[in-house]
């Protein structure tokens, strides 16, 4: 089991937006994640700067980088891009965490 952390940019003025998205989140998406191997997937936001951390657990890490081909994830990055800084193909510009600290 992989652990993942990123973080990414929501844009200011959309946190109740970005919150009632997710809580209505597509069981597609949902499928679809959970099927790619993915667990215990959290996002939090830090208020004061807008700033989005996501952290997820992943079978075999190498199945995230099938994601982006799958049309249910461009459908989602699509919906989502009006809300967060994103890259010219929808999805959202995310950077990858440098774990320094895990206390199982």
């Amino acid at each position: 089991m992989h652990r993942i952390a990123f973080k990414m940019q929501l844009l200011k003025g959309f946190e109740a937006e970005y919150k009632r998205r997710h809580d209505a989140l597509w069981p597609d998406l949902q499928e679809l994640l959970t099927g790619s191997g993915i667990s215990d997937y959290s996002i939090f936001l830090d208020t004061t700067t807008n700033s989005l951390f996501g952290v997820l657990k992943v079978t075999d890490a190498t199945t995230l980088d099938k994601l982006p081909a799958n049309p249910v994830m461009q459908k989602w990055w699509s919906y989502m891009k009006d809300i967060m800084e994103t890259n010219t193909d929808n999805s959202p510009v995310s950077i990858p965490l440098q774990e320094v600290f895990y206390l199982p």
